[in-house]
């Protein structure tokens, strides 16, 4: 162990008996079993220690930390964990080792996502964007813009208007515009970009719905009207990791299907013509499409 991951445990077992009841019991599950503890998500820490989601947030800042992330990254040093490559993998790992640690992480992750999600919360934004006559979709930095991207475009394919907006001013103009029968998604994991924030109040300002994608108790999570939690274990290099990524893009599979069945058998007839239009013009097919497409037979054979 190092020093900081040491301290932090030795913290952890010294200071306890001067705690708040609640932040002692969540002490306990974490000294109970502190490898457990790491993979576990906010809200199943809390159920296990018989506590509200807010405390976990408490017990971490009681001992000097930001968030619920910073502390659990601390947690992984004081375990031994490289907190420069992966929080589930040491330098020395082999290449065997490392395949199955990191897929078994991330299959760790979708099925702590599965028990996360709330049915009735994803429903409710499914019908909300269903019903919206225009759906915008805000983002902030390169991993939640790809996530608008991708629900834009599936968005489009239901025949549904719908914009992906990642700049700032755009995000503003799109917020006055939006109105009561709009509905803005915002995909942030942070959740706490000053502007995103600003667009988001000003969309709710205008009477448009707010869903945000996110993680439970975030600036973004407290001004929504629907938020679909996504909470994973901090990653060890990137802000947002690659089981974030993977949950976040499992969150708008899930809602386009709750959408598509919403908007029933018209939505699907549709998603079939587009299929149909692009295949004819050399698009999602298989096999070298582009100089068929572009080159009529014809004119092959003439010249």
């Amino acid at each position: 162990m190092n020093a900081t991951a040491s301290s932090l445990l030795k913290r952890l077992k010294t200071k306890a008996s001067a705690l708040p009841r609640a932040q002692q019991q969540v002490i306990a599950v974490i000294l109970k079993d502190p490898e457990h503890a790491l993979s576990m998500s906010v809200d199943a820490l809390a159920a296990q220690a018989q506590v509200s989601m807010p405390t976990i947030m408490r017990t971490a800042r009681q001992f000097g930390y930001e968030g619920v992330r910073e502390f659990k990254l601390a947690l992984a040093q004081d375990l031994g964990r490289t907190s420069s490559v992966h929080r589930a993998v040491s330098l020395d790992d082999d290449c065997a080792e490392i395949i199955q640690k990191i897929l078994g992480s991330t299959a760790a992750s979708i099925s702590a996502l599965q028990q996360q999600l709330n049915p009735h919360t994803l429903n409710e934004a499914a019908d909300l964007i269903a019903h919206a006559s225009r759906i915008d979709c805000y983002s902030v930095g390169t991993t939640s813009a790809f996530m608008a991207d991708d629900l834009q475009g599936r968005l489009f394919r239901l025949g549904k208007a719908a914009h992906a907006i990642h700049d700032a001013h755009k995000q503003l103009i799109s917020a006055a515009s939006l109105g009561p029968q709009g509905v803005a998604v915002a995909i942030s994991h942070v959740g706490r970009m000053p502007f995103l924030l600003e667009s988001v109040s000003f969309a709710r300002a205008q009477g448009a719905k707010v869903i945000a994608i996110t993680q439970p108790h975030t600036p973004l999570a407290e001004m929504a009207d629907v938020v679909i939690d996504v909470m994973v274990p901090p990653d060890a290099v990137m802000r947002v990791g690659t089981e974030a990524y993977i949950a976040h893009l499992l969150v708008i599979e899930l809602l386009m299907i709750l959408i598509l069945q919403k908007l029933g058998p018209k939505a699907i007839q549709m998603q079939a013509q587009y299929r149909e239009v692009l295949q004819q013009h050399g698009q999602d097919v298989d096999q070298e499409p582009w100089l068929h497409w572009a080159w009529p037979t014809p004119e092959r054979e003439t010249s």
